[in-house]
């Protein structure tokens, strides 16, 4: 470490010189007022696509300067180079967004290929103001008898990066490619896009492991300590990944699939190591649930062999009606409905006589159990627009008082009914 050190304090150096402070100082300027400009608004001026390209350019301006003045400049040139690819991966940003999602290409590009880039110009950096192969070199220590360098640690902590951040489209491509082979559901395939998932990132994890040195017995120490960890800080959150892996197996909750929580339907976005991913449609709301809940708590899912879902909506007619009639016309009116299945049928019931009304009950089938509320709202207009139309009265509660005459009292009030305000 103390090595290290040393070769850390000799880039200070290189920062100190006068050459060098000018086109950090100039560069610097350059960057505070493009910001400036993007905080006035001024940018709007420019093309959509042009506006990244912005500050590099004047970057580019001020060291074709220093060039002409013959100055030095080598410095200012990495740096706008630098900044010209970053500004490339913003124009590439907006190009996938045509192509792709946008969650999906912001993970992409804030989780893959902008921490890459940085990594990459940061090791280019270093390079000029020192050798990156003999800082590769440097040992930092012992880890299980094993001299440990630099170079190790890096390529370890990179490649163990990769796996857990890069694995996840190489093997959605895998996954999809199964899919097109067997013909298996969407559900499938995104389970088993994780199931490969987590195999690579273990294989690779293990890979690892031996590529810094680790032999047999280390590897064996290191499951022991685990196991004690598993066994007091981190068990729960062990019980969670085996209960996600266990539950990618069984398929019983899987990516796609739509289940019932606290009463609202809810779509399962993403089965991850410690949690469940939930979506809830009426309020945009994602819902994290530790995927050991799904073992101890009682869940519904309508999509465990097809996503369609039996929806009902109950309904009063007046007396006077005939219930045929009224059976029939609400059998029309759901048929009319276009998110409304046609096979199986709508079907009406008469299940109850009320106080006030003859109850009805309005029962059928949808595609998407996401769109239980809206179907229902759409449903409701048009039994009341239909209603409207043939003339079927739908009854609200009423009670009728009594006032009776005192029998003991000449002149007392006469008996009469008077009705009350209609109570919903």
């Amino acid at each position: 470490m103390n090595e290290l050190l040393r070769e850390v304090l000799g880039w200070l150096g290189y920062l100190e010189r006068p050459e060098v402070c000018l086109q950090i100082l100039i560069l610097l300027m350059i960057a505070l007022g493009v910001h400036s400009l993007q905080r006035a608004g001024f940018d709007h001026r420019f093309p959509k696509l042009l506006k990244p390209l912005v500050g590099p350019a004047l970057a580019a301006l001020a060291t074709l300067t220093l060039l002409k003045v013959s100055y030095p400049h080598g410095l200012a040139s990495f740096i706008t180079a630098s900044w010209l690819g970053w500004s490339m991966l913003t124009l590439l940003d907006c190009g996938l967004c045509t192509y792709l999602p946008r969650q999906r290409v912001h993970e992409l590009l804030s989780r893959l290929l902008r921490p890459l880039y940085l990594l990459a110009v940061t090791l280019l950096l270093i390079n000029r103001l020192d050798s990156v192969q003999d800082l590769a070199l440097i040992s930092i220590g012992q880890f299980f008898d094993t001299d440990l360098t630099l170079g190790k640690l890096f390529s370890s902590l990179l490649i163990s990066y990769l796996l857990l951040i890069g694995s996840g489209p190489p093997a959605a491509v895998v996954a999809w490619l199964i899919q097109w082979l067997i013909g298996c559901s969407d559900g499938s395939r995104k389970a088993l896009e994780l199931i490969i998932r987590y195999a690579v990132v273990g294989i690779g994890i293990t890979a690892v492991g031996f590529q810094i040195g680790l032999n047999s017995t280390a590897i064996v120490a290191i499951a022991g300590g685990l196991s004690v960890g598993l066994g007091f800080g981190i068990k729960e959150v062990f019980s969670n990944f085996v209960s996600g892996i266990w539950l990618l197996f069984e398929g019983s909750v899987r990516p796609g699939e739509v289940l019932m929580v606290d009463g609202d339907p809810c779509e399962v976005r993403k089965l991850g190591l410690r949690a469940t991913l939930l979506w809830r449609d009426r309020d945009n709301a994602e819902l994290l649930i530790p995927n050991q809940m799904f073992f101890t708590a009682q869940a519904t899912t309508y999509t465990a062999s097809d996503r369609m879902r039996r929806s009902e909506i109950r309904i009063g007619a007046a007396y006077r009606h005939d219930p045929r009639v009224v059976l029939r016309l609400l059998e029309e009116t759901a048929g009319t409905v276009p998110r409304v299945l046609k096979q199986p049928a709508p079907r009406a019931l008469q299940v109850a006589y009320g106080d006030s009304a003859i109850l009805y009950s309005l029962r059928y089938w949808i595609e998407n159990p996401m769109d239980n509320i809206g179907i229902i709202s759409e449903v409701n207009q048009a039994i009341w627009i239909a209603f409207d139309r043939e003339g079927i009265e739908i009854p609200f509660p009423q009670q009728v008082n009594t006032i009776l005459e005192n029998p003991g009292i000449k002149g007392g009030p006469v008996a009469r009914d008077t009705p009350t305000s209609p109570q919903h």
